[in-house]
């Protein structure tokens, strides 16, 4: 993982205070958890899809959304099968179609709640799968797509991911881990996903992690935990089995392919990569970028982020999306977005079609 040089304390929340809201709603017949942080009425609403699967990153809500220049609402949610959704509905077994189902019964929800005619979706890495497909799917209910961590095909991330590994083990000299990887043999593996499959996937993630190819669980992820509000010792049982209760989902996701799904958009698109991601290789996400049309859309770079871009390099995380907000929902060019924390990054809006690439932490390559 990739070190977090804007993060903020994870110790010092403000426990005075509550900015957040926390809600439960029926979504086809279940209880899921929603976690609102307002700003304004007026402004938009932008709705965070969670990776994993089975993953809830609600976690990370209350630091990356406390800060005084935001300029959207915005609700984190957790999926059926992860987070405090699951500990609502325990028997529940997720499955792509009924995730789909789930997610726009919730957007119909936010747009009925805050009197909105469309939402913004953000998803990060399995909720790149999800938010893509509903961006293609119902842009009727979609005011911008962004994608973090962006999945375009599970397979070619997981044989592009592995081969660098291979290299960087290779590189490195150490024989032990040389011997690991041997172990490990053939991946991945073509066939059903299964517990073979799902513990060999977890050998190859503790090596990649180990030479900051992936996420990795650190210190800093477990403080985040620790004090999170919303956080408790009941959530950390769907924390460390959110996969396992995701297997069909797994298997559905092996053989996805977003090249399949489209690529003319009717909805304005934007990445924000981490450009050291190598867990969905930033390469395969920018190529496929390049090849899509939509209204309007922008590629930003993170400087010194991986798969966890938001967490990584908070503040240019947030400084690229409160451009893109500007930009999608303010109509207002993509130029700047001031912050106490952030410079002011100029952006070069895209052409005829092409990709603009903006690296933040830079200047414009």
């Amino acid at each position: 993982m990739q070190s977090r040089k804007n993060a903020r304390p994870y110790t010092k929340h403000p426990k005075t205070e509550k900015n957040y809201k926390e809600e439960y709603i029926t979504i086809n017949g279940t209880k899921q958890y929603l976690l609102h942080y307002p700003f304004k009425k007026e402004a938009p609403v932008l709705l965070f899809i969670h990776g994993g699967p089975g993953q809830s990153e609600t976690m990370m809500a209350y630091i990356l959304e406390e800060y005084k220049t935001r300029n959207y609402n915005i609700v984190y949610y957790d999926q059926r099968g992860a987070g405090k959704t699951f500990l609502k509905n325990k028997k529940a077994k997720p499955d792509t179609e009924l995730l789909k189902q789930d997610l726009l019964e919730i957007v119909q929800y936010l747009k009925k709640r805050y009197k909105k005619e469309k939402i913004g979706i953000i998803g990060h890495s399995w909720g790149s799968v999800l938010g893509s497909m509903f961006a293609l799917e119902h842009p009727e209910h979609t005011l911008c797509y962004i994608g973090c961590g962006q999945v375009i095909s599970f397979m070619e991330n997981e044989r592009t991911g592995f081969e660098k590994l291979k290299s960087a083990i290779e590189e490195s000299g150490k024989e032990r881990d040389k011997r690991k990887l041997m172990k490990i043999g053939e991946y991945p593996e073509a066939g059903a996903f299964d517990m073979k499959y799902f513990r060999k996937m977890g050998q190859v993630r503790k090596l990649q992690g180990k030479y900051h190819l992936a996420m990795d669980m650190d210190m800093d992820m477990i403080k985040m935990f620790l004090h999170c509000p919303v956080m408790g010792a009941a959530d950390i049982l769907p924390f460390l089995t959110g996969l396992l209760l995701n297997m069909q989902v797994m298997r559905e996701l092996t053989s996805y392919d977003l090249r399949d799904k489209g690529r003319q958009y009717q909805v304005p698109v934007y990445y924000v990569l981490g450009e050291n991601d190598q867990q969905t290789p930033v390469e395969i996400a920018t190529s496929y970028f390049g090849e899509i049309t939509a209204p309007e859309k922008n590629l930003y770079l993170i400087k010194n982020a991986g798969h966890l871009t938001m967490l990584d390099n908070m503040d240019d995380y947030r400084t690229a999306i409160c451009e893109i907000v500007k930009a999608a929902v303010l109509k207002q060019p993509l130029f700047h977005c001031i912050s106490p924390y952030s410079q002011i990054y100029p952006i070069r809006p895209a052409k005829d079609g092409a990709a603009a690439r903006m690296s933040l932490g830079t200047s414009i390559k």
